[in-house]
C-alpha cells in the first residue's frame, strides 16, 4: 500500500470517529434537554434510513466527480449537521443531516478503493478499511463518552475561559473541528484518471437506473452470493450489539457500562479477523471463508451455556474475529463485481441499500420480540438492570432471540454454501 491509500484511510478514520462520537454527544444533549426516551432510539433510525432512501442518488453523485471531492463535500454536510446541533437545531433532525452526508460519503470512500487499487489488493485494502472503521467506532464511542461525561463537566465548571459551557456543547465544538480536519485530509486524496459519469437530475431516471443496478448485481452469480452474505452480516451485526448487551446483563449480571465493554471486545475481534483475512485470503478464494459464518452462528447459540465472565470475553472476541474474517473477502468480491458491472459508486450504493435494509429489518424484528414477548421484571435485579429493562418494558426472551438468531445465521450460511457449490459445478463460479 502506498501513501495515497493511507491518506484515504486517514480521511475515513477521522470522519467515522466524528460520526460515532457525535452519536454519544447527541444522546447527552437529548438527556440534558430532558427529551422523551424514544428520541434516543430515533437518533440511530434517522441516521440509518438515509442509506436506504438516498441509495438511488448516492451512487450517481459519487460517480459524477472525483471521489476525494465527493468525500470533502459529504464531510461538509456532516459538519453542517454538527453545527446545526450546536446552534439549537433539534438533535434528531441535525443527526439526520449527518446521516444524509454519511450515506452520500459511503459510495465515494469505498468506490475510490476499487478505482485506486488492482483487484488482487482489494481484500487487504478492505481489511485495513474495516479495521480503521472499527477502530473509529471504538475510539469515537470512548472519546464521545469522555468529552460529554461528568469529568468534562467538572473541568468546564472550573475553567475561566469555558465556564458556562455545557459538556455536550463543548463536545460539539470539538467534533466540528474533527470534521474540518477530515475535510482538510480529503484535499490530499489522489485524483484518479477515471471516466466520470454525468449526474442526471431526474429522480425517476435515477430510481430506474438504480433499480436496474440492483437487479444486475443480484442476478450476477458471484455478486448475488457476496451481497447476500454482506446484507446478512450487517443486519446481524447491528442486532448482535443489542443481543450481547441484554445477554451480559441477564446471564453475567453486568451493569450497562460493563455490558458495552463486551460489545467493544466483539469490535476488536472483528478488526483482528479483518486484518487476518486481508493478509491471508486472496480475492479469488473469497468464497472459501463461508464456513466461518456457520461457525459464528454456532458460537452465538453457545452463548446460552456461558456464565463465566472470562470465557464470555474470549467467546465475544472469537465471534467478532469470525465475523471480520468471513465478511472482508466477500465485501472485496462484491466491490470488484460491482465495479466491473456498473461502476464503483453505483455498486456501493446498491450494497448500502441492501445492507441497511437488512439492519432495519433485523433490528425491527428484535424490537418486536422485545415488545411483545418480554417477561415480567424481577425484584432480584440490581438497580441499574431494573431501570434498563423497565425502559424496554420487561426482560427480553433471550432463549428465543439467541437460538433464533444463531440458527438464522447457520441456516442462511449453509444455503449460501450450497448455492456456491452448485455454481462451481455449473461453471458459474470461480474457485
Amino acid at each position: 500500500m502506498d501513501r495515497g491509500f493511507y491518506i484515504i484511510l486517514a480521511a475515513q478514520f477521522l470522519s467515522a470517529l466524528a460520526d460515532n462520537a457525535l452519536f454519544i454527544a447527541a444522546l447527552a444533549l437529548l438527556k440534558s434537554q430532558a427529551a422523551p426516551a424514544w428520541h434516543q432510539s430515533m437518533l440511530l433510525w434517522c441516521f440509518t434510513i438515509s442509506y436506504v432512501v438516498l441509495a438511488p442518488f448516492a451512487g450517481s453523485f459519487a460517480d459524477s466527480m472525483h471521489k476525494g471531492r465527493a468525500m470533502m463535500l459529504c464531510n461538509g454536510i456532516k459538519l453542517a449537521g454538527c453545527v446545526g446541533m450546536l446552534v439549537g437545531l433539534p438533535p434528531i433532525l441535525a443527526y439526520a443531516i449527518v446521516g444524509f452526508g454519511a450515506a452520500a460519503y459511503s459510495p465515494a470512500k469505498y468506490g475510490i478503493i476499487t478505482e485506486y487499487l488492482p483487484h488482487d489488493k482489494l481484500v487487504a485494502a478492505n481489511g485495513w478499511l474495516e479495521g480503521a472503521t472499527v477502530s473509529a467506532i471504538i475510539f469515537g464511542t470512548v472519546i464521545g463518552g469522555l468529552i460529554t461525561g461528568p469529568s468534562m463537566a467538572a473541568w468546564l465548571a472550573k475553567s475561566t475561559l469555558l465556564q458556562g459551557l455545557s459538556a455536550p456543547m463543548f463536545a460539539l465544538i470539538v467534533l466540528a473541528c474533527i470534521y474540518l480536519a477530515a475535510a482538510w485530509v480529503n484535499l490530499y486524496v489522489p485524483k484518479l484518471n477515471v471516466t466520470l459519469k454525468p449526474i442526471h437530475f431526474s429522480p425517476s431516471f435515477l430510481i430506474k437506473e438504480f433499480w436496474e443496478c440492483v437487479v444486475k448485481l443480484w442476478r450476477d452469480p458471484q455478486g448475488q452470493l457476496s451481497l447476500a452474505v454482506t446484507t446478512l452480516f450487517w443486519g446481524a451485526g447491528a442486532t448482535m450489539r443489542l443481543v450481547v448487551i441484554n445477554w451480559a446483563i441477564i446471564w453475567l449480571g453486568f451493569n450497562l457500562e460493563q455490558a458495552t465493554r463486551l460489545v467493544a471486545i466483539v469490535a476488536f475481534g472483528t478488526a483482528a479477523g479483518a486484518v487476518i483475512a486481508g493478509r491471508y485470503i486472496p480475492l479469488k478464494q473469497a468464497f472459501r471463508v463461508l464456513p466461518a459464518g456457520v461457525a459464528m452462528g454456532m458460537m452465538v447459540v453457545s452463548m446460552l451455556f456461558v456464565y463465566d465472565v472470562r470465557l464470555a470475553g474470549v467467546q465475544m472476541f472469537i465471534v467478532g474475529a469470525m465475523a471480520g474474517f468471513f465478511v472482508v473477502p466477500l465485501n472485496a468480491m462484491l466491490q470488484h463485481r460491482g465495479f466491473m458491472l456498473m461502476g464503483a459508486g453505483h455498486s456501493i450504493a446498491v450494497q448500502n441499500f441492501n445492507e441497511n435494509l437488512g439492519i432495519l429489518v433485523m433490528v425491527g424484528a428484535h424490537a418486536l420480540l422485545v415488545k411483545y414477548f418480554s417477561s415480567p421484571l424481577s425484584d432480584n435485579m440490581h438497580g441499574e438492570a431494573l431501570s434498563y429493562f423497565s425502559s424496554l418494558g420487561g426482560i427480553p426472551p433471550m432463549y428465543t432471540i439467541i437460538i433464533g438468531f444463531g440458527t438464522l445465521l447457520m441456516v442462511t450460511m449453509l444455503i449460501i454454501m450450497h448455492r456456491y457449490r452448485r455454481g462451481l459445478a455449473a461453471g458459474k463460479m470461480q474457485d
